[in-house]
């Protein structure tokens, strides 16, 4: 039991170590929460999703993906040019934007829960880093274990669950700083500095 135990606190150590990064996903979930527009939706999905890359690498799915590196080249090719569109799209919001917190909140209801969904699932399945990060080196990690690699997953998975819950939950007590349209100027140009770094970089390591 002690063994499951270190090994599962192993697995809540690693997992927060790689989940824990500035990056597009983790951006997004912030803005979501600071906006708290659909919140729930985008941190199910997120979180469900890392569950399920986390699972499918201890399983195996790790040395299925090395084999291919072709979907690698594409998740990069794909993700890249994605996340620099999203790049685009929060430099515009910067450089003109008028928004406010009291505007974001009553456009809540006009704005699609499945857009949020879709970027969700797009920032966190088109990234090449997941595959690399959470499916084989997680992965490896975990087997790496023995009978114990279960209980090192899921560790990995609840620093992934505790983490995007916190995240988008606890983004809203930041809500007072972005009352006026200065305070979310700036949050989308580190939001667009940060799309554009992590594109650049995806695309450039093809």
């Amino acid at each position: 039991m002690t063994t499951y135990f270190l090994t599962a606190l192993a697995g809540l150590l690693t997992g927060a170590g790689l989940i824990i990064a500035i990056g597009p996903q983790n951006v997004f979930v912030l803005r979501q929460g600071v906006r708290r527009e659909h919140v729930p939706a985008v941190v199910a999905v997120c979180a469900v999703s890392d569950v399920v890359l986390i699972v499918a690498g201890v399983a195996g799915l790790g040395a299925l993906v090395a084999a291919h590196p072709g979907a690698v080249t594409f998740a990069k090719l794909a993700g890249g040019a994605y996340v620099l569109a999203l790049g685009v799209l929060a430099a515009r919001r910067a450089l003109r934007g008028t928004e406010t917190l009291e505007a974001g909140a009553e456009e809540t209801g006009a704005a699609s829960r499945w857009a949020a969904i879709a970027t969700a699932l797009a920032l966190t399945w088109l990234n090449p880093h997941v595959y690399l990060d959470t499916v084989l080196t997680l992965g490896a990690i975990a087997n790496s274990h023995g009978n114990a690699k279960w209980a090192f997953a899921i560790g990995c998975c609840v620093a992934s669950i505790v983490w995007f819950c916190a995240l988008g939950y606890g983004a809203g007590k930041l809500s007072r700083f972005f009352a006026s349209a200065r305070a979310w100027r700036l949050l989308d140009a580190v939001v667009a500095a940060v799309m554009f770094a992590m594109g650049a970089m995806l695309i450039a390591t093809v």
